[in-house]
This record gives structure tokens, sequence and C-alpha cells, in this order.
């Protein structure tokens, strides 16, 4: 059997698969040979791959706006006790007079990859029997492309987390060999069918929105809000592509697949990184993990009985001693 991690992108709300990821491997004892990640699942495959958990929460409970953006294109606000998103005209009109191709700059992300995904991290995946793939949408040939760890050299691998990340045009555009890369979920959110493909038999995906559309956005004040509210529109019926095809993938293959969605909605713009809401997504994230596997093992488990069943069989007792 070989098993799969794969995790979705979402921006900030990656501390949530981080609490999932980390009941999954420390508490059920989880053990998987590929893990596949997009956008910020890419950020965190590398850690899970080695069992850095501890170091992978430390890295997604500590990071905020200067972490990410070398230019951040946003300015925060609050309003009504809500933090309230517009666009920094100052600093969108310097990376144009610049010549940027994006509104900001995610130079940062860059450099925190680097101090956080090691050399030494990187040979110790290269020597052990893991794999790691990240995702990466090509502009130029239009296409999605899978990046394996097994497959390129250190610094390529921290390109290609790099670019798997970076949520064009509000953060950077990586340039690479003549072409142009951007976050790998504009056309793979979710790669499950990816994970298939490569040999998976049981794959746990951690899928970093509801399940069901669970509120209606209000109306578009700007260009700014518009352009992300496209975006957001577009990326949700990707992933409801992904876990489509996922899901008719698996049943294809006869590929045990566990889905864990988050239960309520995180945050309407996960390039917001609140070090305060990220430590409570962490553990929202493993006790939630903690609730779902409970459910599933009792679904697979004839002899647990529900609260209900429990309910029934007192009251059969009870009639019965009355009779007698």
């Amino acid at each position: 059997m070989k098993k799969a991690l794969v995790i979705s992108g979402g921006g900030s709300k990656g501390a949530f698969a981080g609490g999932v990821a980390q009941y999954l491997m420390k508490k059920e004892n989880r053990d998987y040979d590929l893990f596949l990640g997009t956008s910020t699942g890419s950020l965190m495959v590398s850690h899970l791959a080695l069992g850095m958990l501890d170091e992978l929460k430390e890295l997604y409970t500590n990071v905020n706006q200067e972490t990410i953006f070398s230019n951040n294109p946003f300015t925060i606000r609050k309003v009504a006790g809500e933090k309230v998103v517009n666009i920094n005209h100052f600093n969108t009109l310097i990376n144009f007079i610049r010549g940027r191709k994006t509104f900001g700059e995610s130079k940062n992300l860059r450099s925190l990859i680097k101090r956080k995904i090691t050399k030494e991290m990187y040979h110790q995946i290269q020597n052990n029997d893991k794999e790691i793939v990240v995702t990466v949408s090509n502009l130029t040939a239009n296409q999605i492309e899978y990046k394996s760890s097994k497959d390129c050299t250190y610094e390529d691998f921290c390109d290609w987390i790099w670019g798997s990340c970076n949520y064009v045009p509000f953060m950077s555009l990586l340039e690479k060999n003549n072409q142009q890369y951007a976050d790998g979920g504009f056309g793979s959110l979710v790669p499950i069918r990816e994970a298939i493909l490569r040999g998976a038999t049981e794959i746990d995906a951690i899928i970093l929105e509801t399940e069901v559309t669970q509120f209606n956005r209000i109306p578009s004040k700007n260009p700014f809000a518009l352009l992300f509210d496209v975006f957001d529109f577009m990326l949700t019926h990707v992933e409801r592509h992904n876990i489509t095809i996922g899901k008719l993938a698996a049943t294809n293959k006869n590929v045990k697949l566990n889905l864990y969605y988050t239960p309520t909605v995180l945050t309407t713009n996960s390039l917001v990184f609140d070090e305060r809401l990220m430590r409570k997504w962490w553990k929202s994230g493993f006790k939630y993990a903690k609730s779902k596997r409970e459910e599933l093992m009792s679904e697979f488990r004839p002899d647990v009985l529900t609260d209900k069943e429990i309910e029934e069989g007192i009251d059969d007792v009870n009639n019965l001693n009355i009779k007698h």
C-alpha cells in the first residue's frame, strides 16, 4: 500500500491543515509515502515528510504580513471589530514605477523558504523513501506542472515551492527557464488525481474550504476587491472540479479517499496573516481531525453503538423487564 497526504491551497488557512496533519501523524500514527501540496500546502510538505511537526507549527503560528511581503499591496483596518482589506495605492504605484508585473512582491517569502527548508532537510528528503510533489501553474505553456523532490536541485526545489505559493497578481511572478509560473491552485488546487496517478492506494486530503458554501459575499466596492472576488469564485470552482475528478479516479482505481474540510469559514481573505488567528486555527484543525477520525472509525466498526442505539437498547431492556 502507498499512502499519500494531499494539502490544498489556502494561504494563511494552512495553519488549520497543520493541526489536522499533526493529529493524523502523531495521534493516529499515519505514515505517508507521498506528500502533495498546492500553494500553502507546498510550503508544508517538506516538514511533514520529515516529521518536523513542532518546527512547522512554529513557522505557521508566527508569520505576519512582513514575513511574506517585501511590498505589501494591502492595507488592513478594523471596522466594527472586523478586519477589512483594501488596496495600498502607494505600494502598488511603486511596484508599477519599478516595472514590476504584479501589485505586490513576496520576496520575503522566498527568503523564509530558504531559511526554513534548509539544504540539510532537502538532502534528508532525497535520502529517505518519501516523495514530495508541489504544484505550479505554467502560464507560458498554459498547463499545470507537478514538481517532484526526486527530480530537481535544492535551488529549483525552493523556487517551485515559492512559485506554487505566489497568488499573482498580488504576489511575485516566478520567471524561470524563460517561462512564467504562478500559484498551482489556478489549475490544481487539490491534486488528488495526481496522487492516484503516482500510485497512491490510500489518500488523506486536507481541503481548506468548507464542503458547502456558507456565506454570500458583499458587493465589491472597487476594482481591487472585484478582482479578488473573481479569483475566489474561480478557485472555488477549480477546487470542486478537482475533488470531483479525484473522487471518480479513486472509485475507478479502488483507492481509499478521506476528505478533511474546514467545518466553518475561517477567513474571507487568506492573504491576511494574523498570528493569533493562525494559532487558533492550528488547534481547531487538531480537534477537527480527532472528531473526524472518530466518526470514520464508528462507520467502519459495527460493534460500536451510537448514542441513539444505546438509548433504544435501554428502552428495549426496560420494556422487557416490565413485561416480566
